[in-house]
């Protein structure tokens, strides 16, 4: 698979964020965009994830947030994250991520407070485990950008749908 710099990258999220901050200049209303971006490149990234990662089925959904974490951050973004704070029924965790490339030369000013700088990231997840039948919540529960020590995705699982196949057998 072919990669870009990270610093290209970086470079221009930050140019996208920059310019969705100056035209909406609402904070809530950049984060929302950003999620809606996000979940729409999701949608589209799971068929290369599922052609190229060489998983089978996930049991469950620890597993599938492992693969989330091993697997699909390092195919996208060339880093991993851990997943940390399991519930105890299965269906919340933490993914920390050892690297966000994102926030890379990123200092929020104070106008930017209520900024989730990387909500397309959580975009994308939801957006890819939808089309997995897979509904979840998604956000940052701790961003290194707002003085946290690392940063952390908070994964909620809220339901699982049905497969539903396309066509009817002709009986």
């Amino acid at each position: 698979m072919e990669t870009i710099n990270s610093e290209i990258l970086s470079l221009t999220y930050g140019s996208i964020v920059r310019q969705l901050i100056t035209d909406l200049e609402d904070m809530d209303e950049v984060n929302k965009q950003l999620d809606v971006m996000g979940y729409n490149m999701g949608i589209r990234l799971i068929d290369e994830f599922l052609a190229n990662a060489r998983i089978t089925k996930c049991g469950d959904f620890k597993e599938t947030a492992e693969n989330i974490a091993k697997v699909g951050f390092k195919m996208f973004l060339n880093t991993t994250a851990t997943v940390v704070n399991w519930n105890a029924d299965n269906t919340e965790c933490g993914l920390v991520l050892e690297d966000n490339l994102l926030i890379d030369f990123v200092e929020l000013p104070e106008a930017c407070s209520k900024l989730s700088y990387c909500q397309l990231l959580c975009g994308v997840i939801r957006g890819a485990l939808e089309m997995v039948n897979i509904s979840a919540e998604c956000s940052f529960s701790r961003d290194t950008l707002h003085g946290d020590d690392t940063n952390e995705i908070h994964l909620k699982f809220t339901s699982q749908k049905a497969e539903a196949y396309p066509y009817k057998d002709d009986d």
